[in-house]
């Protein structure tokens, strides 16, 4: 058996990745929300479907702050800090 019990992640990988992606995905979600806000009939791409990619990129963000937390408590932990109340 060549597998650790308790597998360990790059906790320091994830949360640069989570605190890169965090904000990009808010600026696209907010980005393609406009886009869809503004688009007229007969426009290409239609309404739509921007709106589809501002949900999806919204949903990536809620994902990452998500994993940003999950990140934070587990670093804390391994540190000795209690994690707030």
């Amino acid at each position: 058996m060549s597998e650790p019990v308790r597998a360990q992640s790059a906790l320091r990988l994830r949360l640069l990745l989570s605190a890169v992606f965090l904000p990009l995905s808010l600026a696209g979600a907010a980005y393609f929300g406009q886009w869809a806000a503004d688009t007229g009939t007969g426009d290409s791409p239609g309404r739509g479907m921007l709106v589809v990619i501002a949900v999806v990129c919204g949903a990536l963000a809620l994902l990452a702050a998500a994993d940003l937390l999950v990140v934070i408590r587990r670093l804390r932990s391994e540190r000795g800090i209690p994690a707030p109340h």
